[in-house]
């Protein structure tokens, strides 16, 4: 069974979509999140959900 960690990202309608877009692909790059939910309301507001999975290590000996 594949586990994965989430972090939550709100996104002011004030950031522009070549820096939200940036941000979104050093996270991807670097430190290995993915794209799991992307929302964006009326207003400009953007709530963003990232997922990468949790890698569990096994004894063996």
């Amino acid at each position: 069974m594949v586990e994965y960690e989430f972090w939550n990202l709100n996104i002011p309608r004030t950031k522009s979509r070549n820096a939200v877009c940036r941000m979104l692909t050093e996270a991807a790059e670097y430190q290995g999140w993915e794209l799991d939910h992307l929302r964006r309301d009326p207003s400009g507001h953007r709530t963003v959900r990232l997922r990468r999975k949790i890698i569990r290590m096994r004894a063996t000996f």
